[in-house]
């Protein structure tokens, strides 16, 4: 398989560092980047009239002072919104990011991103990929960049885009389907996204073996998931990047990792 050869860091940072900043906001992507961190996890999905931001929930409740569905809300509405001060007065009057703004503070930054195309009840798959592919084709680097989802056809739709030695796509799975190679080789898969929690030993010795990276989302306790580093776990996606970092600075573990956990952007 003609993959980009993107050197996954041990840890990434889980919509930034949403542990110590408001997540998927730009204070959290710095955040991370303060704490080490050069990858980072977001997502990304329509508003109303099409403006693509990072924003996880098809709603503004839990993570805003506002109320009311992305997909009834535009541009200048979302920006009323104060999406910080529900994590702490220090980000109050944060401001829901754009992808835009992401993208180019994650070059300023020379940050890689797992971008993760999420598809909400009651929105457009295709709508989405074909809004924020050509994008983020345009605004990243091949190793900077991982494109991710649970939805099928958005997947296959980014395939259209780019071949996959420009564009590396990662299938995410809550528990790993039967078919899950079947669906790996639809799209050329780079990487396979799975829950960490329901993962088992011989499920991540088939995913190494038939060539996919593999990343576990979202373990918090490092002590926790010490065995899949064993199992072939390449990336963490944590909340927690910096008491992974320090468990594996004093872990027998890291004589199989890299010689820092947070790695290289590329």
């Amino acid at each position: 398989m003609m993959h980009p050869q993107i050197l996954l860091p041990t840890l990434i940072a889980h919509r930034g560092y949403s542990s110590a900043a408001p997540e998927n906001t730009l204070s959290a992507v710095r955040a991370a980047h303060r704490a080490g961190a050069r990858w980072v996890e977001l997502d990304v999905q329509l508003l109303g009239d099409g403006t693509p931001v990072i924003w996880h929930d098809a709603d503004v409740a839990r993570c805003s002072d506002g109320r009311g569905k992305l997909r009834r809300m535009d541009w200048p509405q979302s920006q009323t919104l104060d999406v910080g001060r529900w994590f702490g007065s220090a980000f109050a009057g944060e401001k829901m990011p754009s992808l835009d703004a992401m993208l180019a503070l994650l070059n300023e930054l020379e940050m890689g991103v797992n971008l993760e195309l999420k598809v909400s009840r009651g929105h457009d798959p295709i709508a989405l990929v074909e809004r924020v592919v050509p994008i983020v084709l345009e605004a990243l680097p091949t190793e900077r960049l991982v494109l991710s989802s649970f939805d099928r056809l958005a997947l296959r739709h980014s395939r259209t885009f780019a071949k996959p030695e420009r564009l590396a796509l990662g299938m995410l799975f809550n528990r790993l389907p039967k078919d899950w190679q079947a669906q790996g080789r639809e799209i050329d898969a780079f990487s396979i996204h799975a829950h960490w929690g329901r993962l088992k030993p011989a499920q991540a010795a088939a995913i190494r073996q038939a060539g996919y990276a593999l990343l576990c989302y979202t373990p918090n306790d490092p002590n926790a998931f010490h065995p899949l580093w064993s199992w072939g776990a390449a990336s963490a996606i944590t909340d927690e990047p910096e008491l992974f970092r320090r468990y594996l600075a004093t872990s027998t573990v890291t004589a199989s990792l890299p010689s820092h956990p947070f790695g290289k952007p590329g």
